[in-house]
């Protein structure tokens, strides 16, 4: 979308995908055209390519965070602002911990998926909710927010600001924990799910759990406002399935250790149970098992 607007954008991934959209532009399948658009980017395979970038949309899966960062750390121009494309809330923080430039937490609402190497399908949404870091590492945080905001306006990419980005990471944990694991595991689309009434009460109790662990944390939910944002989501994406989905239709280890894997963690930490996380994180780690043993 940045690149449509006119915006500088290099992308860097694996072989197959940048070789793809080098060779015939990102093929971009959007809810509302009736045909697919090829746009133009630069690419590259190399993380040394961010060394000129003002901004770096960090879109790694949260297992690769760590690793990621520690590759692009020593390529980052001294200005450069990290932003943090990612679900689960701790990306921002591992990323930090490993790069001296400002991060800036985002939370991504899209339904989407790669189809084929250099082909995006997209089925709905597509907005962003960003805040910043305590301390945030940025000179002037409202100024850069709102730069950072107007650039993907420009791109039609609606932007909202956060006082307590923190509050909306978790909101979205919520909605990962909620749908996730149940859709991977099923593979079935969110609407899908949403028809069964038994789902729906899972998906209740797993908002309970991860309210409270949230709470422990620091961080106030609100359980009707959560289960009505769980309810407009199944109508909003009813077409989609989780990226947890994508990954365990494909065999590939999801990030389900940064979801429902993560508030079980944090629910021991605090000694707060977590019985339906737990068993989501068990079933899919039990699945993902099987890939590794089919693999040897």
């Amino acid at each position: 979308m940045l690149a449509r607007a006119g915006h500088s954008v290099t992308l860097i991934g694996r072989h197959a995908h940048m070789q793809a959209i080098a060779q015939n532009g990102l093929q971009l399948d959007l809810a509302n055209s009736s045909s697919i658009e090829s746009v133009p980017l630069q690419t590259s395979t190399e993380v040394s390519a961010v060394q000129d970038a003002d901004m770096v949309l960090f879109c790694v899966k949260s297992t690769d965070s760590e690793t990621a960062a520690q590759d692009i750390a020593s390529h980052l121009a001294s200005h450069a602002v990290v932003i943090s494309l990612q679900n689960g809330v701790e990306n921002s923080l591992l990323i930090a911990r490993h790069v001296q430039n400002a991060v800036v937490p985002a939370v991504v609402y899209v339904a989407s998926e790669i189809t084929a190497p250099g082909c995006v399908k997209h089925h709905g949404r597509g907005d962003l909710v960003i805040g910043t870091m305590s301390p945030p590492r940025l000179s002037h945080p409202q100024q850069t927010l709102t730069d950072i905001a107007d650039i993907f306006t420009s791109a039609h990419v609606a932007v909202r600001i956060s006082d307590n980005v923190m509050v909306e990471l978790w909101s979205k944990l919520m909605v990962n924990c909620a749908f996730n694991a149940i859709s991977g595991l099923s593979q079935l689309s969110y609407g899908k799910l949403s028809e069964r009434e038994s789902i729906r009460s899972t998906q209740a109790d797993v908002v309970k759990e991860v309210i409270a662990v949230a709470k422990a944390e620091g961080v106030l939910m609100s359980e009707p406002e959560a289960l009505q944002t769980i309810a407009q989501i199944a109508v909003a994406m009813a077409g989609q399935k989780s990226s947890t989905a994508q990954d365990m239709a494909r065999h590939k280890i999801s990030e389900i250790d940064h979801l429902n894997g993560f508030v079980v963690r944090r629910g021991h930490t605090h000694g707060i149970p977590t019985p339906v996380n737990q068993a989501l994180y068990a079933l899919v780690k039990l699945v993902e098992t099987s890939y590794t043993e089919s693999a040897h």
